[in-house]
């Protein structure tokens, strides 16, 4: 490796001297020719061809042609400007350009590893899935999760926890290619169409566009009752000018939710930003605040309860409390790490829009 950055070092000064010295050559020599009477001459051969096809008129023949010709003479007349340099920077410019990759070794022989062997992606991955997942970070779930499909075929499934990875590791692009690539395999899942239009949300910068209106739209035919989709193609709805019609829609979805459903507070508070009020968050939200620590508080004194604790993680993340989504969510995962089923639905519960926040 210390071979290679010397072999390296040497050429790269070695290039950069001879680049230098060229370029100053080159300069010199076209600083003695004025390089308009090139494009005069040019002009006059095209004009002439123009003519010979017949693609313009004698009399606009000879007048483009007395233009080009007077603009050649006159070129031809005048003296070229000498070229001139700033010699007392070339001696600098020449050593720093020199001494430029013989410092990169040096930093790189005082701060760096050379002696440390390669290390193939195949092998980080390796170790990589060899680790608690939790240590993982978000790009080093997903080349996990890319290898595991690789190795084991296409899955709907895996391909839907690599798209929140690869959101996690704010990559919306590689998110949709997955959710797309799962949504090929199994086109029923609404939860797939839904998460396909978030992220297409999340890609346009919050924008409900028509790309999302129409995966909304597709989680619509497969489920009517699709919380998330009635709220985003309503909110488009308003955002493209149809704001009594948004309006409605988002109100027929309140009227449709529980009042224990946090989701429905959402909903309300959306209305009332758009209606230009203040958000409802005094009575209605308090009251499902409450509701929501009343859960957490039971929870705590009788835990074995997995539908409560996705019901909790979910509240949560609805209503935008994300350190209490991640506490809840951790402490769920630890109860039922030997039950996949409930830790892949309190998952997902953890991924569910806050959707007050993403109000017009």
């Amino acid at each position: 490796m210390i071979a290679f950055w010397v072999v390296a070092g040497v050429l790269s000064a070695a290039a950069a001297g001879l680049i230098l010295q060229n370029a100053a050559r080159a300069a010199h020599r076209a600083g003695s020719v004025d390089p308009t009477s090139a494009v005069y001459r040019r002009q006059l051969r095209e004009i002439d061809d123009l003519a010979g096809r017949g693609l313009i008129a004698d009399e606009e023949r000879k007048s483009a042609h007395a233009e080009a010709a007077r603009r050649l003479l006159s070129a031809a007349d005048a003296a070229a400007p000498p070229w001139t340099a700033q010699t007392q920077y070339r001696r600098p410019v020449l050593v720093a350009a020199l001494l430029a990759p013989f410092a990169a070794l040096g930093l790189y022989l005082a701060v760096g590893a050379p002696g440390l062997p390669d290390q193939p992606f195949r092998g980080r991955i390796a170790a990589w899935r060899a680790l608690d997942p939790a240590m993982l970070t978000a790009p080093q779930m997903a080349a996990v999760l890319k290898a595991l499909i690789a190795e084991r075929g296409p899955d709907a499934e895996a391909y839907g926890f690599l798209a929140k990875a690869e959101i996690a590791a704010e990559n919306p692009s590689g998110a949709i290619r997955a959710l797309r690539r799962a949504i090929e395999l199994a086109p029923q899942r609404v939860d797939l169409w839904e998460g396909l239009g978030e992220v297409l949300m999340i890609e346009a910068g919050g924008e409900v566009t028509p790309p999302a209106q129409r995966a909304f739209a597709e989680a619509l035919k497969r489920d009517p009752a699709s919380v998330i989709s009635r709220f985003h193609l309503a909110r488009g709805r308003i955002a493209a000018g149809d704001r009594d019609g948004g309006l409605a829609d988002w109100k027929a979805l309140a009227s449709e939710l529980p009042q224990s459903d946090p989701r429905r507070a959402a909903v309300e508070a959306a209305i009332a930003q758009a209606q230009g009020a203040p958000p409802a968050a005094t009575g209605d939200m308090a009251a499902i605040r409450g509701m929501v620590e009343g859960l957490a508080a039971r929870l705590e004194a009788s835990p074995e309860d997995p539908q409560g604790w996705v019901r909790l993680v979910r509240s949560y993340a609805v209503l935008g409390m994300d350190s209490e989504r991640d506490t809840a969510l951790a402490k769920a995962r630890a109860r039922y790490a030997d039950r996949p089923e409930i830790v892949k639905a309190l998952e997902i519960a953890a991924k569910t829009a806050p959707m007050g926040k993403v109000a017009p």
